[in-house]
């Protein structure tokens, strides 16, 4: 018997993030929103939000759910004027509820302001207990909301020099779209930790996380927004403006971007992930090379990397695991327990690929080990006659707070296990990680990138022993 049941299968990896993408001048502005977020959806899938002017005021239409699922030809048609912003989620601060959704639009002194951030304050939770206790009233729990409050509340007199003003306070990692009805500022912190991407369609200028959305719609990259950067644009003048933040650039780029988070196919930082992910493939074969038959990727986040890794080690690549790329929050679950369900429901062994084959399967991290040590034992199953683990990127022993929903120390394992332990824990028969030596020469910019989840090196001071919604918490 078989019942319908909403569960949550178990994630590949807990790693979350955000999504912005924006358009000037156009008469198509919100759908070409809607598809530059349909690019974006990697990037967040809880909600999904897009706010437009038509030069007098501004039109907000967001909800929950996957950008095609919320999004429909009335909504769209509701969202009239001709430049845009959007934003896809996945919360990491605030909880997930409909209110947190992105854009978020507040309606002031200064006029209507819509805000999209991808990033993570750091000091959100003692900015917004002091504008609390001087009479402001948030309608979210997101840490992103407290920015508006401080451009609002600024007595500075242009919208300008209120959010210099605001972005001089706040700190940890934040890039942004912020729009009113006649102008639209893309940010980027000090540190550059989340992408973020100027482009050109026809005389319209575009703003991304990720290039791969530029792609979609037919744009062209000109360059990123710089670290202490922002990039305005005015209804009346058509142009961009640079302004700087007062504070000195000092860039630490997310190097988890080129890991994990970003698609193959966008260039990020300046740089091509499917190259960085290539390098780091044929680097870790050099680091850590096993005799083998065949190298299976574990999809998709493991394919370019083993590329690379077969590519330098001679050894045959194979598509040994297939993935369900239409797996649900809600289907038909059988009510009789299944061993290892919610990874059967997303990996499929491919038994006469895998059958008496010594196979390497390569991944691009290991978060609690759980996943991984189900898809060890998967390949045995199918009849693999050794499985060696090999991981595109150090052993994550940090979790990150500039933007990223990752689980405490605690609950990452290489930061209490050896390699070894690890290995037996997998049910692996070798395990190794690539170094972070060799994941800096793979991004080939070590210098700019923050790896503090590999390394624990902040580039920011933080409360390491707190989670990331401990920091967002005020104290009581």
């Amino acid at each position: 018997m078989y019942s319908r049941l909403e569960i949550t299968v178990e994630p590949d990896k807990f790693w979350d993030h955000c999504g912005i993408f924006g358009i000037t001048n156009h008469p198509e502005a919100a759908r070409n929103v809607y598809l530059g977020l349909y690019a974006l959806q990697h990037r967040g899938q809880e909600s999904a939000g897009i706010v437009t002017s038509d030069g007098r005021r501004l039109h907000l239409e967001k909800g929950m759910g996957h950008v095609a699922d919320f999004f429909d030809e009335r909504k769209l048609t509701r969202l009239i004027g001709s430049h845009a912003t959007g934003h896809v989620r996945y919360s990491t601060q605030g909880a997930s509820f409909p209110r947190n959704a992105q854009p978020i639009l507040i309606d002031g002194w200064r006029g209507q302001i819509a805000l999209s951030h991808n990033g993570n304050l750091l000091n959100a939770a003692e900015l917004r207990f002091q504008l609390e206790r001087d009479g402001s009233i948030f309608q979210t729990t997101s840490d992103s909301e407290v920015i508006l409050h401080l451009i609002a509340r600024s007595r500075k007199e242009t919208f300008e020099e209120a959010l210099m003003e605001s972005l001089s306070v706040v700190q940890g990692a934040y890039s942004l779209l912020i729009q009113t009805p006649t102008k639209i500022f893309a940010v980027r912190d000090p540190q550059g930790f989340r992408p973020l991407s100027i482009g050109k369609l026809d005389h319209s200028w575009v703003f991304s996380s990720e290039t791969c959305a530029f792609d979609l719609i037919g744009a062209v990259r000109v360059r990123d927004v710089e670290c202490s950067e922002i990039v305005k644009w005015d209804l009346h003048e058509d142009r961009l403006e640079s302004i700087m933040i007062p504070k000195p650039p000092k860039p630490a780029h997310c190097i988890f971007e080129h890991v994990y988070f970003s698609r193959p196919d966008s260039v990020v930082f300046g740089k091509g992930v499917n190259n960085s992910r290539y390098q780091m493939g044929r680097i870790l074969a050099q680091e850590a090379a096993v005799e083998a038959d065949i190298v299976v990727p574990v999809p998709d986040s493991g394919l370019t990397a083993a590329l690379g890794f077969a590519d330098q080690s001679g050894i045959p690549f194979r598509f040994g695991l297939i993935r369900n790329h239409y797996v649900g929050r809600t289907f038909i679950e059988p009510k009789q327990a299944i061993r290892h369900f919610g990874v059967k429901i997303k990996l499929n062994p491919v038994a006469e690929i895998l059958q008496g084959k010594r196979v390497i399967l390569i991944d691009d991290s290991i978060v609690r080990g759980t996943t991984s040590q189900k898809i060890v034992e998967m390949v045995r199953a199918a009849g693999a006659k050794e499985v060696h683990m090999r991981i595109s990127s150090p052993p994550t022993i940090s979790p990150c707070y500039f933007g990223i929903d990752t689980p405490t120390k605690n609950e990452l394992i290489a930061s209490s296990h050896t390699v070894e332990q690890i290995r037996e824990f997998l049910h692996a028969d070798s395990l190794h990680f690539l170094s972070l030596a060799g994941l800096k020469r793979a991004v080939g910019d070590h210098k700019n990138f923050c790896t503090a989840c590999f390394s624990e090196e902040y580039p920011l001071p933080i409360e390491t022993g707190r989670s990331q919604l401990d920091l967002f918490r005020k104290e009581t």
